[in-house]
C-alpha cells in the first residue's frame, strides 16, 4: 500500500488515532507492505504511520521522495534514509514520481544508502518513464546494489507510467543479475492487458511520449493530466505551456517541495490560478496551508511576500510544530458523521472510508448494495462504417449498428445505464 504518512490516503493531516486505526484495519484486511512517504519529506509526518505499521508486524517501507532543486543533494537523501533505518524500517524506497532520477545520481544514492546503512539494507527503486532516461537509471541503481526495482507489464507501461517489466528482464541478460521471472508468463500477462486497456481509454492521459522538459518543470505525468483537465474545464486548454512554466516558480516560492501527492496537486492548481487570474490574485486554501507550514516543513525557505498573502487568505499564522499536533481527537466525530450516511454498516472500515473520501463515500455507501460498477467501455471496431443519413432500411443505404449503444433509463429518482450490443 502506498501510504501518505499523516495524510493516509487523503489530502489533509489526520489525527494520530485515525492513523493508527487505518493502518491496523488495513493490515487486518490483508495488507502486508506499507510504502510510507511524506510529500515534503518531513520525517515528523512519517513517524506515527511507520510506528503503526511496525505494531502490526507488517513490512514498513520508509520512503524518500526523490526530487531535484538547488537544495536537494544525494547526501541529504542518504541522511534521511539513515533516520528511517534507525526508526526500524524494513526497507528504504527511493520514489521518483516525475522520472527525474538520472543514472549517476541513481548510482550515488543507492551506493550511499548501502554504505551509510549497511549492505544488508534493502533498497527499492521506484521510477516512472516520462523523461525517457530512467531505464538506464534502473541499470545503474542495480549495479550500485539496489535489491528491488519497479516496472509494469509492457501493455500498461511507458508515458507517465513505468518502464516495461519485460524490457528490464531482457536488459539484465548476461549481466550477472537476474529477476527469476518467467518470460512466457509475462507474455500471457501482456496479451491479457493489451485487450483490457482499450476499454478504459477515456481515463488515460493523452501524455504518452517522452518529455525531457520535465527535468525543468519537475512535473509528474499524473500532475500534467490533472492540469490538462483543469484548464479544459475553464476553456483554456491551449494555455498548458504557460502553466508548465509557472509550476517551477510556484514551487520555488513554496520552498521547493517535491511534487508528489498532495503537494503536486496543490502547487499545480495554484499555477493554474496564477496563469488564469494573475500571480496569487487568487489562492487555494491548500496552497495557503502549504505556505504556512500546515503540511510540514520544506527544505527551503518560503517566499515572505507569499506567506503574508497566505496569512491574509487563511486568516491564521505560520507554524513550525508538527501539523498533526494541532489536531484534536476526531474518531468519534467521524464515526457519528459516517453513521448518519445511508448504507453505512457501522464498521470501522466504513468510517475510515468516509474519513478518507468524504465527498465520494456518501454515494458509494448508498449504492453499494447495487453491486460493483463497470466503468469500462467496449472500444468501437476499427474501420466501422458510419451510418448513412436519410431513408429507412438497408435499401436506403442504412448501415447496421457496429458497436454498443448506451442508453440512460430513468425510473422515478433512479437512473440506470443500459448497454445494447449488436448480436
Amino acid at each position: 500500500m502506498l501510504l501518505r504518512g499523516q495524510n493516509l490516503l487523503g489530502y489533509r493531516h489526520y489525527e494520530d488515532t485515525v492513523v493508527d486505526r487505518f493502518v491496523a484495519k488495513s493490515a487486518e484486511n490483508g495488507m502486508d507492505v506499507f510504502r510510507v512517504f511524506d510529500a515534503l519529506n518531513d520525517p515528523r509526518n512519517l513517524k506515527q504511520a511507520l510506528e503503526a505499521v511496525r505494531r502490526t508486524g507488517k513490512h514498513a517501507q520508509g520512503t524518500i521522495c526523490y526530487t531535484t532543486s538547488p537544495l536537494h543533494t544525494v547526501e541529504k537523501f542518504v541522511e534521511m534514509a539513515a533516520r528511517l533505518k534507525d526508526w526500524g524500517c524494513d526497507s528504504i524506497c527511493i520514489k521518483d514520481m516525475a522520472a527525474l532520477l538520472r543514472p549517476q545520481p541513481a548510482y550515488d544514492l543507492v551506493r550511499g544508502i548501502k554504505e551509510k546503512c549497511g549492505d544488508d539494507t534493502r533498497v527499492h527503486v521506484h521510477v516512472h518513464s516520462t523523461t525517457g532516461v530512467t531505464m538506464v537509471s534502473l541499470m545503474w541503481a542495480i549495479e550500485a546494489g539496489a535489491d528491488v526495482v519497479d516496472g509494469s507489464i509492457s501493455s500498461l507501461s511507458l508515458g507517465p507510467g513505468h518502464n516495461p517489466t519485460e524490457a528490464i528482464v531482457e536488459m539484465l541478460e548476461g549481466t550477472g543479475f537476474t529477476t527469476r521471472l518467467d518470460k512466457s508468463r509475462l507474455l500471457k500477462i501482456k496479451e491479457h492487458f493489451a485487450k483490457v486497456r482499450p476499454r478504459y481509454a477515456e481515463f488515460e492521459s493523452k501524455f504518452l511520449g517522452v518529455e525531457t522538459e520535465i527535468f525543468d518543470s519537475q512535473i509528474p505525468g499524473g500532475m500534467i493530466s490533472n492540469m490538462e483537465s483543469q484548464l479544459k474545464q475553464q476553456g483554456a486548454g491551449d494555455r498548458l505551456k504557460e502553466v508548465l512554466a509557472e509550476v517551477p516558480r510556484v514551487r520555488k516560492d513554496a520552498g521547493y517541495p517535491p511534487l508528489v501527492t498532495p503537494s503536486s496537486q496543490i502547487v499545480g492548481t495554484q499555477a493554474v490560478f496564477n496563469v488564469l487570474m494573475g500571480r496569487y490574485k487568487a489562492m487555494t486554501g491548500e496552497f495557503a496551508d502549504l505556505m504556512l507550514g500546515y503540511y510540514g516543513e520544506t527544505i527551503g525557505p518560503r517566499d515572505p511576500g507569499v506567506i503574508e498573502l497566505a496569512k491574509a487568505h487563511a486568516k491564521k499564522d505560520l507554524i513550525s510544530i508538527r501539523p498533526a499536533d494541532l489536531l484534536k481527537p476526531e474518531w468519534e466525530g467521524l464515526r457519528t458523521q459516517a453513521l448518519a450516511l445511508e448504507g453505512c454498516d457501522a464498521s470501522d472500515e466504513d468510517v475510515l472510508t468516509y474519513a478518507m473520501f468524504p465527498q465520494v463515500a456518501p454515494k458509494f455507501l448508498a449504492a453499494r448494495a447495487e453491486g460493483p460498477k463497470n466503468v469500462s467501455k467496449k472500444p468501437a471496431p476499427s474501420g466501422a462504417a458510419p451510418a448513412a443519413k436519410g431513408g429507412n432500411g438497408a435499401a436506403a443505404g442504412k448501415t447496421p449498428i457496429a458497436g454498443p449503444v448506451n442508453y440512460k433509463v430513468t425510473i422515478g429518482s433512479k437512473s440506470h445505464q443500459v448497454i445494447v450490443e449488436p448480436a
